[in-house]
């Protein structure tokens, strides 16, 4: 059976760490992967620096070709990262007369299906990307080994550790990628809305314990973010879910959204795990998961402090890709690239520690990577990879700055969150973050990372997504549903889906 594909990224993260935190005068931290990060009017790459080490260019010779360059089976496609990947396509072109560099851009909705009529069709891509663990094994197989140009080029990796790189490199199918970007999660909330309430603060740090309005302290898990969340759901007559006035039918504030991209990541912060069993043939649902999806569903249709989709797809709460973002939302479970997008929420907000699974006691703080990669199927590999090396070294410090991104290469780490810091709103000339972010409880989540990875590989990857997200669907669109007959429908279906793929 294939290893979990995430398996050395634990390996990663703690070279990242230490490099980081031993190189850095903030408090760094890793960052994005190849989930959507929607609408933020405010990361300019104009607001960075020069990096502390300028990578070697690697120059191609040959005759001049066009590269196309597919974008967004992640993040990539708000209008400020899109103006920031333009000027990069122009750099390079101004640099390299012998490629055309073009940018596709696909929203991440639809990304997915239109890479693979394109590569039906024989018209794919050159390089795609950013691209996460996910999204590139929805293409499995399809990558093209870089070991040759490596070689040829004697590209210089001795800005990456080689965990990284190794990351990138197993499963038989020759070195497939490089590193580029690391994004861990930590639990986002409103000051605000707290202290309306009344409520103390999520944890700082790991391990913290949490002191309810009567006194008591209790550990932070979910059974105390579910009572907090009911605390923080307010209606438009300013009763909370709590009370026996509270209409859920018009809700102004919502207590709690889960990362709720794909149901491997929703039920993936309760406990690691992954679909495909131990025999590489067997559909499995992580107990752990299973229960997640229990938790989430009554606090859409019982509890009521976290919206349906009908709410979370509405433009007065979906403002900015996730309803936290829209400043009408207390917590919100995400990964660090989601930064990129929460100007809409204000500037008092911060991060804190991620609850454990009441269950286990465990924490589990579920991690993305991203990088670009090269088709097998594109006809000019070479001048492929000679984009690709642009990406990750002379136009990597915008695209990390756009996508907030924790850069891999290890010369960019220790000014990353300076950089952050100092950006500023374009139109306003105002800072995007507040002033001051616990930036350090994103490095610290690392140590909780899920291994295995939710994301790993697992047989007919693209119809499983598929199915997975029905039901996602389904359970956040529809109250009264019978869960523990969800889960084993869902299981079943992915089984028989699994069966035929390797028929």
């Amino acid at each position: 059976m294939r290893q979990p594909i995430r398996l050395g990224m634990m390996v990663v993260a703690a070279a990242l760490v230490f490099s980081a935190c031993s190189s850095a005068t903030t408090t760094p931290t890793p960052a994005p992967t190849a989930t959507p990060a929607p609408p933020a009017s405010a990361t300019a790459a104009a607001n960075t620096s020069a990096p502390t080490a300028t990578p070697t260019p690697v120059i191609y010779t040959g005759p001049k070709v066009t590269i196309t360059w597919f974008c967004c089976l992640g993040t990539g496609e708000d209008a400020s990262q899109q103006a920031v990947e333009k000027q990069v396509v122009a750099d390079f072109n101004a640099a390299h007369p012998n490629i055309n560099l073009v940018f596709e851009l696909n929203p991440y909705t639809g990304a997915r299906d239109k890479l693979s009529t394109e590569l039906a069709s024989g018209n794919g891509p050159d390089v795609v990307g950013p691209v996460g663990v996910g999204g590139s094994e929805a293409f499995h197989g399809q990558w093209a080994d870089l070991a040759p140009w490596i070689t040829k080029y004697n590209y210089d990796l001795s800005e990456f550790d080689q965990s990284a790189i190794d990351f990138y490199k197993q499963g038989g199918e020759g070195q497939i990628g490089l590193p580029f970007a690391v994004y861990p999660s930590e639990l986002y909330y409103q000051k605000a809305m707290f202290d309306e309430a009344g409520l103390e603060y999520p944890p700082a740090k790991y391990g913290d314990k949490y002191t309810m309005p009567d006194g008591s302290v209790v550990d932070w898990n979910y059974d105390t973010v579910r009572k907090v969340a009911m605390m923080l759901t307010i209606d438009k007559s300013g009763c909370d879910a709590t009370q026996s006035c509270f209409d859920p039918k018009n809700v102004v504030q919502y207590g709690f959204e889960p990362q709720r991209d794909d149901l491997r990541g929703l039920g993936a912060y309760f406990g690691a795990g992954q679909l495909l069993g131990s025999d590489g043939k067997t559909a499995q649902i992580p107990a752990d998961w299973a229960y997640g999806w229990k938790w989430a569903y009554n606090g859409i249709w019982t509890d009521h402090f976290i919206e349906t989709n009908s709410v979370y797809q509405s433009t007065a709460f979906n403002g900015g890709g996730y309803t936290f973002n829209s400043g009408k939302v207390a917590m919100q479970e995400n990964f660090l690239w989601n930064v990129c997008c929460i100007t809409n929420a204000g500037r008092n907000w911060d991060l804190a520690a991620l609850p454990s699974n009441p269950n286990t006691g465990k924490v589990t703080a579920t991690f993305n990577a991203d990088t670009f990669r090269v088709l097998k199927s594109s006809k000019n590999q070479e001048a492929a990879f000679i984009v690709l090396t642009y990406l990750l070294g002379e136009g990597s410090q915008k695209l990390l700055n756009a996508y907030s991104g924790f850069p891999a290469r290890k010369s960019l780490q220790a000014d990353f969150f300076t950089q952050l810091e100092k950006q500023t709103d374009p139109t306003t000339g105002k800072p995007v973050f507040p002033a001051k972010v616990n930036w350090a409880v994103a490095i610290d989540g690392i140590k909780y990372a899920d291994v295995p990875n939710m994301e790993a590989y697992m047989p007919a990857y693209n119809a499983t997504l598929d199915r997975l997200q029905t039901s996602l669907t389904r359970w956040t669109s529809t109250g009264g549903l019978n869960m523990d007959t969800e889960i084993s429908s869902l299981q079943s279906d992915i089984q028989k889906i699994w069966d035929k793929a390797g028929q």
